[in-house]
């Protein structure tokens, strides 16, 4: 494959736009190569400014569940741009979304549309600590709710209940009320709950973890969550950005059969679009402005574009509920070529649509695991890929995301490159 071009507007992107791109990940540094910069996309493909095709399995990190431009969605878009882009004024179209949501998530009693995940979540939080009267909040290492100053934030080394600043820029006042355990150590969690008793206001996590690969919860953590939560006052809220409408209509909640109080969304919900949403128990949500004490507002919330897309995108979902299983059957294929081909030196964790191939022989259930990947062999497996026609996600810590637009055609091809990466 050639790549003159996207080589050439990296160059020049370098100079009007930090490091050329406009989210880090796109950079491509952890995989060592420029990045390749996309022309259009259409069904399982995208295709870049070199006439290259891959199959797409970052389907633009998640939202695009029924593949690139499907014709539902291309078409209610389309209408909602005749009749304007934005408004900054309610519409009928935000009501319709806000039903479809608490249709298929019934926690979702009422929720407030915004135009993010990273809003959403830190909304959110917001409307925790305003509904609880507390400050702190707690989070688990490797899992990644947006880039708000409060939440970018890891361990210290020594205790868990100091945090440092995972970006510079972000005041260490920020984060001092944000505490850290660890995903799949329920001790751990237990522990910040002793040694800050009524002073936690929300315990916020993704319940599958898709920021540091897929790892999925071990049995009962998440009911524990739910438990100790409840016994101590917090509010528990599920952080389903990539995993709403991903792991069913009704996202890991309804999987898992786990009912947080306050849920995040994000833009799968506008097929898409640029869109998030949070929401929960009515009496959680009446505290947000203008019925309650706790601000929040958007310009651009509930735009009648996103909304659109969003409507289309999510009455699919419904409607045809066997989507999901057939998601789930071919990220299995995958992930057993993956296994048969690579063996021992790899762990692929997969449920649903979502999986990861860790390049470790270990098998991968928190941050420490995920971490002790071999990064430099993701990176050789990345590349080869790409060379053979297969669009994956440019980082180790980053999940497959598999559509309905794919096929068992590009399932075979998809193989057909793993098993020749296997003999190189």
């Amino acid at each position: 494959m050639r790549f003159a071009k996207s080589e050439e507007l990296f160059e020049q992107s370098s100079r009007r736009i930090p490091g050329g791109v406009n989210s880090p990940v796109r950079a491509y540094r952890a995989v060592h190569r420029h990045p390749v910069f996309i022309d259009r996309a259409a069904g399982a493909y995208i295709y870049d400014v070199d006439g290259n095709a891959y199959v797409d399995y970052v389907c633009s990190w998640g939202p695009c569940i029924l593949g690139h431009a499907h014709p539902a969605v291309v078409a209610a878009v389309q209408e909602a741009c005749e009749r304007g882009l934005t408004y900054g004024a309610p519409t009928a179209a935000e009501l319709a979304l806000a039903e479809l949501i608490y249709e298929c998530m019934p926690s979702m009693e009422v929720s407030r549309l915004v135009s993010s995940g990273t809003e959403a979540v830190m909304s959110a939080i917001r409307v925790a600590r305003g509904y609880t009267g507390r400050d702190k909040i707690v989070k688990f290492r490797g899992c990644y709710h947006g880039h708000s100053d409060g939440l970018l934030v890891r361990a210290g080394s020594g205790a868990l209940t100091q945090s440092v600043p995972d970006s510079k820029g972000v005041p260490a006042d920020y984060t001092k009320h944000t505490l850290i355990a660890e995903y799949n150590h329920p001790e751990t969690v237990k522990e910040l709950f002793e040694n800050n008793p009524g002073e936690i206001a929300a315990v916020v996590v993704e319940p599958v973890a898709a920021n540091m690969g897929v790892v999925l919860p071990e049995p009962g953590f998440l009911e524990f969550l739910r438990d100790i939560t409840k016994t101590c006052g917090a509010l528990l809220i599920f952080d389903e950005v990539i995993t709403g409408f991903r792991l069913g209509a009704g996202g890991a909640q309804e999987l898992f059969g786990v009912k947080p109080d306050l849920t995040t969304l994000g833009k799968i919900i506008g097929g898409g679009m640029p869109v998030g949403a949070y929401g929960g128990r009515k009496e959680i949500m009446d505290i947000v402005a203008p019925v309650g004490p706790v601000y929040q507002a958007g310009t651009l919330s509930g735009n009648p574009v996103a909304t659109a897309a969003g409507i289309a995108t999510i009455r699919i979902l419904r409607d045809e509920p066997e989507i999901y299983g057939q998601l789930a059957a071919y990220s299995a294929e995958i992930a057993d070529c993956v296994r048969e081909n690579l063996g021992a030196s790899v762990c692929v964790n997969q449920i649903g649509s979502l999986l990861c191939v860790f390049f470790t022989g270990e098998r991968v259930t928190d941050y420490e695991s995920a971490t002790a990947s071999d990064t430099d062999a993701y990176a050789n497996y990345f590349n080869y890929m790409l060379e053979h026609g297969i669009y994956l996600a440019p980082s180790q810590y980053e999940a497959m995301f598999v559509s309905s637009a794919h096929t068992k055609e590009e399932l075979a091809k998809t193989c057909a490159a793993i098993k020749s990466f296997s003999k190189r």
